[in-house]
């Protein structure tokens, strides 16, 4: 995936710790990821991938504009 900024607050922080995932989790995944998907569930931009640590992720996203992504959720699979 091209490089983009993420934009983070703590409400969606705590939400992805809750499913066990880091802020660098998710961008690891994010910044890796080979293709975009769209999430079944909501039609949101997803992406699957494998951290460093050997965590398999999908990571729900959506786009501000070209280079900004604000993060939705994030779980193990």
């Amino acid at each position: 995936m091209p490089h983009v900024l993420f934009v983070w607050n703590d409400e969606i922080v705590a939400y992805v710790a809750q499913h066990g995932v880091t802020v660098d989790e998710f961008e690891e995944v994010v910044l890796n990821a080979r293709r975009v998907d769209a999430s079944r569930s909501s039609g949101r931009p997803i992406v699957f991938g494998e951290t460093s640590s050997g965590k398999y992720l999908a990571c729900v996203f959506e786009y501000l504009d070209d280079v900004h992504v604000v993060p939705v959720t994030a779980y193990e699979v």
